[in-house]
């Protein structure tokens, strides 16, 4: 059956080669996506067209679609004349006919031509003299219900998306997923719910960056696959690309899906399914998408609703918008009590470690894990994307583990997993085979099951976590600034060009007087005044005032390891220059860590307290959460043997001597 979809899609695709020359290979779907979707409908529409006439013309108000559709049966209808017998049944009359039938569709059938902008297109078409040619051709394709059914429709529908990914790789990575990625993603998220639907059951699913809908496809597909006859399956969408939108919405009416679930808007700043939470939910978002043009009502909601919004855990830097998606998602899981929700969002390795403790990012991670939403992260092998080479990651949440994974975070390094592909797309130069997806899902279920006895099960591409491992308390490590005084030329210069000093009338007076000075240096700052102030007294100048008598010991001061510690009220005062960081696993006292880890190499050092900014109180650590993946799956290398690497380069050096020597003959 799918061979016979994939004939029909390689049918209809043909009509490329009319396009040819006047259309790049990359915009041909826009002509045939459209071409196909008013094709398909005109089929279905036949046999009430009759009917749509006589209740069109018997309902005398202005919004009546909706009843003409409950009276058809259909989600749509045209009210005009036109079909695709008639449209191009004169070759001078097919642009007025076409035109005619467009707008004489439903309301909500014609929002999804008007956003492929296809209008546009019936004038480059006509233009080119390709109008009737298309049209003909289209006539003659059996799409009617009949010969393909909705479902059959729909693979026919995405088979013709993929063919357009394919032309049109060079963009594609901001509208398409890979269908192995998709398949594999959908495979993790819904594992382990497998047969457990009964006949009967809606189940909800969302995806809020969802393009042209392969995920939302996919994971209908595999649920239908795998569950008992009789599971309802509703699937919700949110996309800001209009032409992205329109497929997608074409594609889950064709499939019979209410096309209303499919909503145009930025899914940060105009929520299209505000209130609603779902069973399962699944998304692709742009990696390092910049939030900028919705940075005002993202901080509103953030700062005036706090956790009672979406964003209240934190803002990610306004460059990557990677965990708003998230957060979004998250704020339409169902609550546990009520089933619960699982995701899954395809990442790149930013929101794995970006920004330290106390960022926004850091809070976001840390927000998840100490909510015990993280199940686990696969890493994914790089160069699956048709617009990006980089490697990317598989996050899936749940709020509702199984009580033995509780508390717990599994990784999954899939990296491996792959197999080059025999032509590049774009970017795209790996491929994740069938084989490859069964054995990689297989493996995330042991794993899973793992978490439950992480001790007694082993597997070199699985580790098991607890959320815990991912924090740390990031301290603040000073020592005592130690210093010497002393008075050189270049003391006397750094000070008459001091600011405080530049405004101090008797300047040049207390300069002078300090010149007698020149090369004398003192080991504590005891003495060092009493010989600056004696020296001043003998040049008639008072001791200036607080500012000037600062820029008087930054000049003169001088550090030095074996000087003397410098204190305020009995404290020593610390070293800038000497300032350092460590981040101190969660699980470790922090004062054991300092003893263990740092005073043996400065014995000197010690803890210090900074100010919270947002509390105002001093605090000695702030916790942070990254999750360092490669480093927990890093295996040492070690370096080849001196002597194979010298045996190698004078091997090398042998092989130029002799090209020289031949060139030189």
């Amino acid at each position: 059956m799918e061979t016979t979809h994939r004939q029909l899609a390689g049918l209809i695709w043909k009509v490329a080669d009319l396009l040819r020359g006047d259309y790049k290979q990359s915009e041909y779907g826009k002509v045939i996506l459209p071409f196909t979707v008013l094709r398909r409908m005109d089929c279905v529409m036949a046999p009430t067209r009759a009917l749509v006439w006589e209740k069109d013309k018997a309902y005398d108000f202005p919004d009546k679609d909706e009843l003409i559709c409950d009276q058809i049966g259909l989600r749509f209808f045209n009210r005009s004349k036109q079909s695709f017998e008639t449209i191009g049944a004169a070759p001078a009359d097919v642009r007025k006919n076409l035109q005619d039938y467009v707008n004489g569709f439903s309301s909500a059938a014609r929002e999804i031509i008007d956003k492929y902008d296809f209008h546009r297109q019936i004038v480059r078409l006509d233009n080119a003299g390709l109008l009737y040619k298309v049209v003909q051709a289209f006539a003659g394709f059996p799409l009617s219900p009949a010969q393909v059914d909705n479902h059959g429709m729909g693979y026919v529908f995405e088979e013709l998306i993929r063919k357009f990914a394919d032309a049109s790789n060079e963009t594609a990575g901001e509208h398409f997923t890979p269908r192995e990625v998709i398949e594999l993603m959908v495979n993790l998220l819904l594992a382990p719910d497998l047969g457990k639907h009964d006949p009967g059951d809606v189940i909800n699913i969302l995806d809020p960056a969802c393009g042209t809908g392969g995920m939302l496809s996919a994971a209908e597909e595999h649920i239908r696959a795998q569950s008992r006859a009789g599971v309802n399956v509703e699937v919700f969408g949110q996309e800001l690309n209009e032409e992205s939108y329109a497929i997608c919405r074409s594609d889950m009416m064709m499939k019979d899906h209410d096309p209303a679930n499919i909503r145009l808007g930025n899914s940060f700043s105009d929520d299209k399914h505000k209130g609603k939470t779902f069973d399962y939910m699944l998304a692709n978002p742009p990696f390092g998408v910049e939030w900028k043009k919705v940075e005002d009502a993202v901080k509103t909601e953030h700062e005036v609703l706090k956790h009672s919004g979406r964003f209240g855990a934190g803002l990610p830097r306004i460059n990557d918008g990677s965990f708003l998606f998230l957060q979004h998602m998250i704020s339409k899981m169902r609550p546990a009590s009520k089933g619960g929700t699982r995701l899954a969002i395809v990442f790149n390795g930013s929101p794995l470690f970006t920004g330290g403790a106390g960022s926004g990012e850091s809070e976001i991670r840390r927000w998840i894990l100490e909510r015990d939403l993280l199940e686990t992260i696969v890493a994914l092998p790089d160069q699956l994307f048709y617009n990006t080479g980089i490697s990317t990651y598989f996050w899936i949440l749940s709020n509702r583990k199984d009580p033995a994974h509780k508390g717990k975070v599994v990784l999954l390094d899939a990296r491996d997993y792959w197999a080059k592909m025999r032509k590049s797309l774009g970017e795209k130069r790996k491929e994740i085979t069938e084989a490859q997806i069964f054995e990689i899902t297989k493996l995330y279920g042991e794993a899973i099951d793992a978490a439950a006895d992480p001790e007694h099960w082993a597997h070199g591409k699985v580790k098991v976590f607890d959320n815990e491992d991912f924090g740390y308390q990031r301290i603040t490590v000073d020592r005592p600034l130690r210093q010497r005084f002393e008075v050189t030329e270049e003391t006397l210069k750094a000070l008459a060009e001091a600011k405080a000093f530049a405004a101090y009338a008797e300047g040049s007076l207390l300069i002078d007087a300090f010149k007698s000075l020149i090369g004398t240096a003192w080991p504590t700052r005891a003495e060092a005044r009493a010989a600056l102030a004696a020296a001043a007294a003998e040049g008639g100048v008072l001791w200036p005032s607080v500012a000037v008598d600062k820029a008087i010991w930054n000049a003169v001061a001088v550090t030095d390891p074996e000087g003397e510690v410098q204190t305020k009220k009995g404290a020593p005062l610390p070293d800038p220059d000497l300032r350092d960081y460590e981040n101190v696993p969660l699980k470790e006292d922090i004062d054991e860590y300092l003893a263990r880890e740092v005073l043996p190499h400065v014995p000197d050092a010690w803890i210090a307290e900074t100010k919270n900014p947002k509390t105002g109180l001093l605090e000695r650590y702030k916790i942070g959460y990254e999750i360092p993946f490669t480093r927990h799956f890093y295996v040492y290398t070690p370096p080849r043997p001196l002597a194979e690497i010298d045996a190698e380069l004078k091997d090398l050096e042998a092989k130029i001597q002799k090209l020289l020597g031949e060139v030189a003959k």
